[in-house]
């Protein structure tokens, strides 16, 4: 368990840092990704579904504000294109995650952890949990990243992973994109409700499975 531990709050971290220098620099804030997905729309539809998937895919590397970029889809692309265009972004990057740690995980896992038993048991725990964790990851930014490239270095089968992947990452992209076309500038509710309301549904689910029989979850 230490050693999942570790390689979580590592690959945590490592994302996060991402985060924090371009908030920093003053970069791809939501504004900024808003204007371009507008310039884009004014010249043609299909630069707003390559924007959408290039910065989805993009998230693999730098932290972006998925839900907000998906609930925008919807805005700019109406319901069933930003839809469309949103699930291919975040399962392009899942996929991707997952192949690379899938081709070079492994080995560097090993040269981080030279005890075999701990890589033994990270591997385990994985095999057992790592579709739950699949299932729930969008409830947490980062999250989704973590979990894609745990389940590529320790060698998840593909089927599991991908089974797991498109139940936590197309519905999550179809609601978000339905909200987003729903809304308007003048009346953007639709999408705020719908942030607020798929954060609390998958944080309730994870306090159902991490507090078993307690009946609650602590703050």
């Amino acid at each position: 368990m230490k050693s999942l531990v570790l390689t979580v709050v590592g690959l945590a971290g490592l994302f996060a840092a991402t985060f924090v220098v371009i908030r920093l620099a003053g970069v791809l804030t939501v504004d900024d990704i808003r204007l371009v997905l507008d310039a884009a729309s004014v010249v043609d539809p299909g630069y707003v579904i390559t924007v959408v998937i290039a910065l989805l895919f993009a998230d693999l590397f730098i932290a972006m504000p998925t839900l907000t970029i998906c609930i925008l889809s919807g805005y700019f692309l109406g319901f069933l294109p930003g839809a469309l265009a949103a699930s291919a972004g975040l399962l392009s990057a899942g996929l991707a995650g997952y192949g690379i740690s899938y081709r070079y995980g492994p080995a560097l896992l090993s040269r981080i952890f030279r005890n075999e038993e701990s890589l033994s048991e990270m591997q385990a725990i994985v095999s057992r949990h790592g579709v739950v964790a699949l299932l729930l990851c969008r409830a947490v930014p980062i999250l989704p990243e973590v979990c894609c490239c745990l389940a590529g270095a320790n060698r998840m089968p593909p089927g599991r992973f991908l089974g797991g992947y498109l139940v936590a990452s197309v519905p999550y992209a179809w609601i978000a994109a339905y909200a987003g076309s729903r809304s308007t500038l003048e009346q953007p509710m639709p999408g705020i409700l719908t942030a607020i309301g798929i954060t609390a549904v998958l944080w309730l689910c994870w306090c159902l499975i991490l507090r078993p029989g307690q009946g609650r979850c602590r703050s």
